[in-house]
């Protein structure tokens, strides 16, 4: 469990899309809970959830909308979970099989999602918390995510239409008349201790028709630690091309005083602007070995103010320019290991 809880910016954005469409003023209402405002193409990059359901919430509020987190879950589908998480569910033989892929992997769709199965007579309850949030209102917003994502995983083994007979929120929600009538088979519980929704016992041995036939690698390394290093590392990407945050938004993004934030950094042997310039590397490196994004724009992505900073910056962590590193990493030559470029903080 991370100290703040994360999630992927692609959940986010079907909230902003929804505000947008309606004529609300989508960019000024992500600014002021501290939220990116630039969303496209951020899709697999985190900002703190509080935030975003506050965001959620107010979008619904201010623009006299009803059941926005049932209208952005709707435009949601299997596609739009992490690459991690799609591949483990399609290498799964059976549902069982990708229920227990999913319940280890959720962290890398929210960082401080749990997730349990819970066999009840002839049923199973599939079962999800956000840590840390319990108490917090209008977290049927997130909730609605979390069943819909599960919803998703089934119907890869049930079939596309398949409905839960029971859906459950752990906040005490009541959906609308239009919402029951969409889902008129399925039964609707609120104020529970978990989310969940209720899937067939029998369901659990249903075969997955399109499991790849390569295996998963034997050792994989868990997506994220439970620091506020790890914390930060994930949700900084998301406002580099923003200028990245100033120490003062990194402390309030992680709910601590200035002071506190440089003395957890220090004790990890960092600084924040060492932390941040690492942050900006790593960005460069994802960019500069995964797309065809132009160089200038890479630098402007990845938080810098112009390409004679950034080539100079990448040069002194990397040893070579970023042209050089992206023919070399075209080629097959170039191994910088992100985990190796945590060690950089001599040489920024």
């Amino acid at each position: 469990m991370t100290a703040i809880p994360l999630t992927r910016c692609q959940f986010l954005i079907p909230f902003a899309e929804i505000h947008s469409e309606i004529g609300g003023p989508t960019a000024t209402l992500l600014a002021k809970f501290k939220l990116p405002t630039s969303l496209q193409e951020k899709a697999d990059h985190y900002v703190p959830l509080l935030p975003a359901v506050r965001f959620a919430t107010a979008a619904q509020q201010k623009q006299g909308l009803s059941e926005i987190a049932f209208r952005a879950a709707q435009r949601l589908s299997f596609d739009h979970l992490s690459d991690a998480m799609r591949v483990r569910i399609r290498h799964s033989p059976t549902l069982l099989a990708a229920l227990e892929q999913m319940c280890k992997w959720a962290p890398v769709e929210d960082t401080s999602l749990q997730l349990w199965l819970e066999p009840c007579d002839a049923s199973v309850k599939i079962s999800s918390r956000i840590a840390g949030t319990q108490g917090i209102s209008d977290l049927e917003i997130s909730q609605w995510l979390q069943n819909v994502f599960v919803l998703h995983i089934v119907r890869q083994f049930a079939g596309a239409n398949w409905m839960p007979k029971v859906i459950a929120f752990e906040a005490n929600y009541k959906p609308s008349i239009e919402v029951q009538s969409l889902w008129p088979h399925t039964r609707f519980m609120s104020g529970q201790k978990a989310s969940w929704i209720e899937v067939p016992l029998q369901f659990l041995s249903l075969p997955n028709g399109d499991a790849a036939r390569s295996k998963l690698p034997e050792t994989e390394r868990q997506p994220f630690g439970n620091d506020i290093v790890s914390v930060l590392r994930l949700a900084l990407p998301s406002y580099l091309d923003e200028g990245g945050p100033t120490i003062a938004q990194a402390a309030e993004m992680a709910a601590l005083s200035v002071r506190s934030l440089q003395r957890k950094l220090a004790l990890a042997g960092l600084t924040y602007s060492g932390l941040l310039e690492q942050v900006r590397f790593n960005n460069a490196v994802k960019l500069l070995s995964s797309t065809e994004t132009k160089i200038i724009d890479v630098a402007f992505s990845s938080g810098y103010a112009d390409p004679a900073h950034f080539a100079r910056a990448f040069r002194r962590i990397s040893g070579c320019t970023p042209r050089e590193f992206r023919e070399r990493a075209r080629s097959g030559q170039a191994e910088i290991d992100h985990n190796s470029t945590r060690s950089n903080d001599d040489r920024l």
